[in-house]
């Protein structure tokens, strides 16, 4: 559905500050400063991977590249170009400063061209996102919430003299500059978790996390005690989950895919069956019970976890298979094998291709080989891989409370530039009202009324 609100009204109840305006400042409607150039539904025929102009399209908006392109002639209306305001028209209405290379701009996108001599593009980028979220806050929808040109061109932006823009833009990225360099740290940190959890699944793996006796077999290159197995002979069952259509409650959660992330099982999104449901109790868990992603991106299949009895009852669904092992491997260790360089180069050899996704069959899963431990040194690695993964999770609590922080002052930042406490006030500068004087007098841009393509098809 689109908006139907009165923008007055959303502007007059606001509490975030994000639609806030100093004293000395005026409102316009942003189509008075500003060209809003819809775009242009292209034939998707003439769509491709890589050839062409680049289609920006909604889920390009904040990108710096597009995930298609468009092989046919485009008007130079319909161009983006870096630096242009591109707003998704539909969804969330994201907006931003395109950072990409020249684009077709692509139906429900649109790119918003102010005259520069009267409104700064950058200072627009920062204020437009405020008034966009409001409005997406105030459209209902069943589906897909639709945002239109005339509601974007009747956006009471708040005005600042000319000159005054530019020291609050300059001021804005002064200090977001800073914060974005303490949020790329922080990110740079989460990354560094991964790879340590990925070398400590390797050391694991390779006897690094536990004494290994004497030495190495030098028949099979193991520590001292351990022996290869296949997972056919350490499984008591090896089998898929339910293909059954699942329901958004009902007796028994399913675990799907998507509840596996880092190795452990995420109890959100779940989907549930009747308690009468003809496959159980067969494909009901039991604790000690290893998931295996059977199939999804390539970087996603083999991801393993090992469900510990919550919640129970519980079943699983038919993209996982089930590994049921005998007592003498601990399914903890066994999932760590399979999460690890170990486990995930063996899955890059045996993974097929089906419909764009790969695959693991139960059958490969069968013939996979771990290097096992004795059961003594499976439990001293388990203790060792749950305390350092501890320490990476208390970590990881404190890079996203940083991150919140860094939400939480990036918003504190535009607050005060928008109520005129972040730049100098100067005076001499032109007011406000003079400026939206000439722009009422008819001084500003003609608005762009970019014609219909007269023909649009592959080159």
């Amino acid at each position: 559905m689109s908006f139907t609100e009165s923008l007055g009204d959303i502007i007059a109840r606001d509490r975030s500050g994000m639609l806030a305006a100093a004293d000395h400042w005026e409102r316009v409607r942003l189509g008075d400063i500003a060209s809003v150039v819809n775009g242009f539904p292209f034939p998707s025929n003439n769509f491709t991977p890589d050839r062409g102009v680049p289609l920006l399209r909604i889920r390009d908006v904040r990108s710096d590249r597009t995930e298609a392109f468009f092989d046919g002639d485009v008007e130079e209306a319909y161009l983006v170009r870096a630096g242009e305001l591109v707003v998704g028209m539909d969804g969330d209405f994201h907006a931003a400063l395109w950072r990409g290379p020249r684009a077709a701009l692509n139906q429900r996108v649109c790119k918003i061209v102010p005259d520069e001599t009267l409104y700064s593009v950058k200072l627009l980028a920062y204020i437009l996102p405020g008034y966009l979220n409001a409005i997406n806050q105030a459209t209902s929808s069943i589906t897909v919430k639709h945002l239109s040109s005339r509601t974007v061109g009747d956006i009471p932006l708040p005005i600042p003299p000319r000159k005054e823009q530019d020291r609050l833009v300059a001021a804005i990225e002064e200090h977001l500059s800073r914060l974005d360099a303490a949020v790329a740290g922080l990110k740079r940190v989460l990354l560094q978790l991964s790879r340590y959890r990925a070398a400590v699944l390797k050391a694991a793996v390779e006897g690094g996390l536990a004494p290994t006796g004497t030495g190495r077999s030098e028949e099979d290159g193991l520590p001292t005690g351990w022996r290869w197995e296949t997972v056919v002979t350490l499984a008591e069952r090896v089998d898929y989950g339910t293909s059954a259509k699942t329901a958004e409650a009902g007796d028994i959660p399913v675990l799907r895919m998507g509840n596996i992330r880092e190795g452990t099982l995420v109890l959100e999104s779940l989907r549930y069956l009747p308690a009468n449901h003809r496959e159980f109790p067969d494909l009901l868990l039991q604790a000690g019970d290893v998931l295996f992603n059977r199939t999804n991106s390539a970087e996603l299949v083999g991801k393993s976890a090992v469900y510990r009895g919550h919640p129970y009852p519980c079943s699983f669904a038919s993209y996982l298979i089930r590994v049921r092992l005998r007592p003498d491997c601990l399914p903890e260790f066994f999932a760590a094998v399979l999460n690890s360089v170990y486990g995930r180069r063996w899955i890059g050899e045996v993974v097929s291709q089906q419909v764009g996704q790969a695959n693991v069959s139960g059958g490969k899963l069968k013939n996979f080989r771990i290097p096992l431990p004795p059961q003594n040194v499976q439990r001293l690695i388990i203790a060792e891989m749950e305390r350092c993964f501890s320490l990476a999770v208390a970590v990881e609590g404190q890079v996203a409370s940083g991150l919140m922080r860094a939400q939480r002052l990036r918003r504190s930042v535009l607050r005060r530039a928008f109520e005129g406490k972040l730049a100098p006030h100067d005076p001499d500068d032109e007011p406000a009202s003079v400026l939206v004087e000439r722009i009422q007098t008819g001084r500003a841009a003609a608005p762009i009324k970019p014609r219909r393509p007269r023909r649009v098809g592959a080159r």
